[in-house]
């Protein structure tokens, strides 16, 4: 993880990626996990994610599945593909039947997901959870 300082002087915890297509849901996760201590980039295209994640290079992504032009099991399988992003956890976000969805998750390189509509709180602690094995 990178020793980055907020303008507060804070350390950030991690730099996370949130690609999903629903900018309320976008908005809401970047508050929520700015405040948490997090620095946070959004970006609502799936294509554009992909960019995004190898120019960022954040810690985590948080995907979205059921996204326009290319769904998150696309996005998450061309970043496997990619040097830059191969390595990231993705946490993928999906408002899909979660016995239907787990297979296609761990198949497209996700390391874990959650099913919307979730809670800030209990999005926040898979973060968490997540990030610390990082820095192990």
């Amino acid at each position: 993880m990178n020793g980055v300082l907020m303008a507060d002087n804070k350390a950030v915890k991690g730099k996370l990626l949130v690609i999903d297509d629903e900018p309320e849901i976008t908005d809401i996760i970047e508050a929520y996990m700015t405040n948490a201590g997090y620095e946070v980039m959004v970006e609502n295209s799936s294509v554009m994610g992909i960019e995004r994640a190898k120019s960022y290079k954040p810690d985590m992504i948080l995907l979205d599945i059921m996204m326009p032009h290319m769904d998150g099991y696309e996005v998450c399988g061309e970043m496997r593909r990619h040097n830059a992003t191969k390595d990231i956890p993705v946490l993928f976000l999906t408002g899909k039947d979660v016995a239907d969805d787990a297979g296609k998750s761990w198949e497209a390189g996700a390391n874990i997901f959650i099913k919307k509509p979730f809670s800030c709180e209990r999005l926040l602690n898979m973060i968490n959870m997540v990030m610390a094995t990082l820095s192990k």
